[in-house]
């Protein structure tokens, strides 16, 4: 198939040179966004009179059964070509003649591939929000059946206080909802059509930018010839976006990883979604959640292919500028497939609620509630806490928890307390004190997972 630049050359292209500088192996999947474009454009070109109206329908016809071939598998796509613009106006000059030439008028490979590949992640951003809506919905129904399910929160992977496994679930909802506000950002200042900016300045003829944004479902048209074709700022942006997800799924593997371990032992996973060893048959292995915590690396690797291309460019288009394609649908296609693997694998786990409440029982996680007992009777902050203090160390001592040692020895630490303090630190009774908003207690969760429900059914 020739190139679309053929006239200035008097020798053919080394195929060294040919395979160096061809992208149709990476952006062939943008063949019905590129179709779309184009159908859109020779819709214009014909409205507005720069090619005759039948010569423009039959641009749009051609285009049309085009499309049908690619995707009923009666047209395949001719990797030999330089890219899918080329191998889709080869293909359409070879079915209408004279007539297929004209589809490019005012046209550039510049900002037709800026076109393209908006339209490709807007779609791709439709896809990953509805992944991450399903994950999210997942874990408001894995929070509601865990609403009493004592566990201890930590920090420094210490225990430090007790909370519920819905608590800590809910966690990880709010920052998945985080992520998608942040990827209806990204889509928004996606949303702007770049056709029209030529190969960089334009073009004398007069165009109706406006009417393809409309049919093309963009919000308006670039406002700069120059930064239309060379803005690859989405893409970064959604690579940024990509990213975090990565991150809150990274941790969240994390800790899936911890909780199966059998010194944790909090949950189990599917079979569907464990291995086991080659050597080892007792070994059951989160491979799942450790993947997923390895492959956050490739999508950072993305984000920083993508800054690295773009750091150094003066513009317009660059080749250079190839690259993003190859980076920010590799980051796609890896957080699609890692939330197909993650979320039913959190469906289908099994929580061993027992565990969570036992390692809760140790740790003296009730500690502050211990001191806070003592506030409610007047005593100073600093002072409850200093006097809780010397009972977690003689508990320690004595081989005893705070639930364990006798009312006395409470007493000849501090006078203030008396028998209610058990109740004061009964680990139920000290997340579901906790009324604030936010916070631990049944009460709350619920307005988190309500809140959460109504985002995500928007």
């Amino acid at each position: 198939m020739a190139q679309l630049w053929k006239g200035r050359f008097k020798k053919e292209l080394a195929k060294e040179t040919n395979d160096f500088n061809s992208s149709i192996k990476f952006d062939s999947r943008m063949f019905e966004e590129d179709i779309n474009g184009s159908i859109a454009h020779a819709t214009m070109l014909g409205a507005v009179g720069i090619i005759e109206k039948s010569e423009s329908e039959k641009i749009v016809q051609g285009l049309s059964e085009i499309l049908n071939d690619i995707k009923n598998g009666r047209l395949d796509i001719d990797m030999e070509a330089e890219d899918i613009h080329t191998f889709i106006e080869g293909e359409l000059t070879e079915r209408l003649g004279q007539t297929g030439k004209r589809l490019h008028t005012a046209r550039s490979r510049n900002d037709q591939v800026a076109l393209d590949i908006r339209m490709v992640l807007k779609k791709e951003i439709d896809e990953i929000v509805k992944k991450l809506k399903d994950l999210i919905d997942v874990l408001c129904k894995k929070a509601e059946a865990n609403k009493d399910t004592i566990m201890p929160g930590y920090t420094h992977l210490q225990r430090a206080q007790p909370i519920t496994f819905a608590h800590h679930l809910m966690a990880y909802c709010s920052m998945l909802c985080r992520d998608l506000d942040r990827l209806k950002d990204v889509k928004r200042r996606m949303n702007i059509l770049p056709l029209g900016s030529g190969a960089l300045a334009g073009t004398t003829y007069p165009l109706d930018r406006n009417t393809v944004a409309d049919l093309l479902g963009f919000d308006g048209i670039s406002s700069n010839s120059l930064d239309g074709v060379s803005d690859r700022d989405f893409c970064i942006e959604l690579a940024s976006a990509l990213s975090i997800v990565m991150v809150h799924l990274s941790r969240f593997s994390e800790e899936i990883i911890m909780w199966c371990s059998w010194e944790f032992k909090f949950i189990e996973l599917d079979d569907a979604f464990s291995t086991g060893s080659s050597i080892m048959p007792q070994k059951k292995n989160p491979d799942i959640a450790e993947l997923v915590r390895g492959k956050s690396g490739r999508v950072f690797g993305d984000l920083t292919a993508l800054l690295t291309v773009m750091k150094g460019i003066a513009l317009a288009y660059n080749k250079d500028m190839q690259e993003d394609k190859e980076a920010i649908f590799d980051a796609v296609d890896t957080v699609k497939m890692c939330l197909n693997a993650f979320t039913p694998m959190i469906d289908t786990m099994t929580v061993i609620k027992e565990n969570m409440r036992n390692a809760a029982a140790k740790g003296f996680i009730n500690a502050t509630d211990c001191a806070d007992y003592l506030v409610g009777k007047g005593l100073p902050f600093r002072d409850a806490y200093k006097a809780t203090g010397e009972l977690v160390a003689l508990c320690i001592d004595r081989g005893l928890t705070l639930e364990t040692l006798p009312i006395e020895q409470y007493k000849e630490v501090c006078g203030l307390f008396d028998e209610d303090v058990y109740t004061a630190i009964n680990l139920e009774n000290c997340v579901n004190g906790r009324l604030v908003e936010g916070g631990p207690s049944a009460a709350s969760v619920d307005k988190q997972i309500a809140k959460a429900r109504e985002i995500i059914s928007k």
